[in-house]
């Protein structure tokens, strides 16, 4: 395991049981804890991004802010919903807050995911093409977004711009290069983990995904990260992919810890419908004193073919908590699973 990071959706509540009652207490205390975690010494920052929810929907001010705020950090998200996106302007976005951040974006995308509101992307002005369903659209929009992201010239210049063109077919600007290579797709079956390799993107397997072989959650991901990666051998790309794995983990250290969750993890793999066409297997939980952890993690498929975890983590607890248990996490167990 190379990276250990932590991925926040930003949930927020005006429950006076949440330290997060606000959208603006999420966004802050998502720049807070992104400091917090570099400090501690973790690798990633990672926002999960969600529409017309309680939570966090417009990534790229936040990861901006967050670029701004640290120096060496990966910022990221898990996932972005292409079905919402112009992959254009979303180019523009990522460029700058790329630039930002010195380089450290790590952009993660997806198809998607069941949303809030029947068919959103349609309030943003998308639909899809004759023929195609919105998953399609949403795989579009991100093959637009890899293209421009090369940086290539492609629009044609006005032989009377309002300021001085240089020779050639115009690109999107600001460019960053090098952000093509940070692009992480999240596959929900095996077949769109094929496609992200193909297409030369990393790749992100979550806590959940297609339930294809009814075996245990960290063994189907596992062989999904093994498909992943003989596909891009395959393909011939001149750099080594990097995977990641979502997991929530808490370590038991003190009264606080077994008061949240000291009745232990998610023990079993959930099954449930993402749709009603699919089946989903939801991998589980994992809470005990670091010993039992230790134990448990390194029995798990997933995490040893991935080089990336990422920890989900119950920012709704607050900024000094969620410090708490990603030190926890990296002091007492990440490395014996050989972080470092």
């Amino acid at each position: 395991m190379k990276h250990i990071g932590f991925l926040s959706f930003g949930h927020w509540t005006p429950s006076s049981q949440s330290q997060t009652r606000s959208a603006t207490d999420a966004l802050l205390q998502s720049i807070d804890l992104a400091v917090a975690a570099e400090e501690l010494g973790a690798d990633g920052a990672y926002f999960r991004v969600h529409h017309f929810a309680r939570q966090l929907a417009s990534p790229f001010p936040l990861l901006a802010a967050v670029g701004a705020k640290t120096s060496r950090i990966e910022i990221g998200t898990a996932v972005i919903d292409m079905r919402y996106e112009n992959p254009l302007y979303m180019a523009e976005d990522a460029g700058a807050a790329d630039l930002i951040s010195g380089s450290r974006l790590q952009l993660g995308l997806s198809r998607g995911s069941p949303e809030q509101v029947i068919d959103g992307w349609r309030y943003f002005g998308y639909q899809p093409a004759e023929g195609e369903t919105d998953a399609d659209m949403g795989r579009r929009h991100t093959e637009v977004f890899l293209d421009v992201l090369r940086g290539q010239g492609f629009a044609q210049p006005n032989p009377r711009p309002m300021f001085p063109n240089p020779p050639g077919l115009r690109r999107l600007e600001p460019h960053s290069s090098g952000l093509r290579d940070r692009i992480w797709w999240g596959a929900g079956s095996n077949v769109t983990a094929v496609w992200a390799a193909k297409l030369g993107m990393n790749l992100q397997s979550s806590t959940l995904k297609n339930n294809e072989t009814g075996e245990p959650f960290h063994i189907q991901q596992a062989a999904q990260i093994r498909a992943y990666r003989s596909a891009w051998k395959e393909a011939g790309h001149g750099r080594e992919p990097r995977v990641s794995v979502s997991r929530s983990i808490v370590a038991i250290m003190d009264d606080r810890d077994r008061t949240y969750f000291g009745r232990g993890g998610e023990d079993d793999d959930q099954i449930g419908f993402i749709d009603p066409q699919t089946q989903a297997i939801f991998g589980r939980g994992y809470a005990a004193e670091p010993g039992v952890l230790i134990e448990q993690l390194m029995k798990d498929e997933a995490i040893s073919e991935a080089d990336t975890l990422l920890l989900t983590v119950p920012n709704q607890l607050g900024v000094a908590y969620n410090a708490h248990v990603i030190e926890s996490i990296l002091t007492h167990v990440a490395p014996a699973l050989g972080w470092r």
